[in-house]
């Protein structure tokens, strides 16, 4: 199990507005389970939102009105008797914080305040900021794509609701509840752009991207699956691509054996020599398991396999942050030092 406080040194990194302002304050705090983690960022998040103001847009409204208001819709006021009502059907634009990702914040607020172990002090701030948002409607569940406007912190909000719902909400039949632990797909995703964001912010002149890997062949058939690297690391010609993997359970049994898991060895070895075309071994790759709580993990090792170096390393997330960032910087500077080992 990845520790609570890793858990938000890893959305700081992969939402950065985490990092800035009154969420700072949060680093020192001790968090029992992520419903209160979750709670504490929503909370503080929301607070500096309402103040600058919600974002609200214009919604198409068509009504049965006694004044005139917008554009008269003459065929339906026809149609339902209005004028003899005295009235008219008229459409108007309707300026109002009902959005799509308003609700969506709104939704993470009410399962937040059913969870049982969030404290009496922080729902106390829930329900109050919930009465803030009467103007929202009220939804069970909502998919809302990335936001991408609005502001940098309002971005992270919103974001990191979704993010939220998308990993602990589950259908029971009965309606919607929420688990006591991110999914291993959220926390894959998670760790990935955790691996990510690091390596843009400490080293930026590694030009740490997630990049697409082309075949190596002269016409790349439409058939073809797609290559997509989850960290891709250049430096002074060198390059490293990095293979995030997050399990619950990082090698697999056979006959009573531990190893790898092939497939994963198979793609990162397939990225590796595809990447690089010119064949020269500058091109590495490493499989970078996250270590939860399993007793028996991969051993770190490097191989050089067909003239490029792969490595599988293991990063102890059960472990205080300054020795994962310890971790991480050993690989950066084994780049560097053109020892990807």
């Amino acid at each position: 199990m990845v520790i609570i406080s890793n858990v938000y040194y890893m959305l700081s990194y992969a939402f950065r507005s985490l990092n800035a302002g009154s969420f700072k304050k949060m680093r020192g705090e001790e968090f029992e389970n992520l419903h209160e983690l979750f709670a504490g960022i929503v909370i503080q998040g929301l607070q500096k939102q309402l103040k600058r103001g919600l974002p609200h847009k214009y919604n198409a409204t068509s009504e049965e009105l006694s004044t005139l208001c917008g554009k008269i819709d003459v065929n339906t006021s026809v149609r339902s008797y209005s004028m003899v009502r005295r009235k008219l059907v008229c459409e108007y634009d309707e300026f109002t914080e009902d959005t799509h990702s308003n609700r969506l914040i709104k939704c993470a607020l009410t399962y937040l305040l059913r969870q049982d172990d969030v404290t009496l002090e922080r729902k106390h701030y829930l329900k109050f900021l919930r009465s803030s948002l009467n103007g929202v409607a009220d939804v069970s569940d909502i998919k809302v794509p990335p936001q991408r406007s609005g502001g940098a912190e309002y971005i992270m909000l919103v974001n990191i609701c979704r993010f939220l719902l998308d990993g602990l909400l589950f259908n029971t039949g009965d309606g919607y509840k929420m688990r006591r632990w991110l999914t291993d797909e959220a926390m894959s995703s998670l760790y990935e752009r955790f691996l990510l964001e690091f390596f843009k912010k400490h080293y930026p002149h590694f030009s740490a991207r997630a990049a697409k890997i082309d075949w190596d062949m002269e016409e790349i058939p439409h058939y073809m699956p797609s290559m997509n690297s989850d960290v891709y690391l250049t430096y002074e010609g060198k390059t490293l691509i990095i293979d995030a993997k997050f399990y619950s359970r990082t090698m697999t049994e056979y006959y009573g054996k531990k190893k790898y898991h092939s497939n994963n060895l198979y793609q990162i070895y397939t990225y590796v020599k595809n990447a690089d075309t010119a064949k020269t071994g500058s091109v590495s790759g490493m499989l970078l398991y996250a270590k939860t709580d399993e007793s028996i993990v991969p051993e770190d090792n490097g191989n050089l396999i067909g003239g490029n170096t792969i490595t599988v390393k293991t990063l102890d997330m059960t472990q205080d942050f300054e020795i994962i960032k310890t971790q991480l910087n050993s690989i950066a500077n084994a780049l560097i030092k053109q020892e990807v080992t």
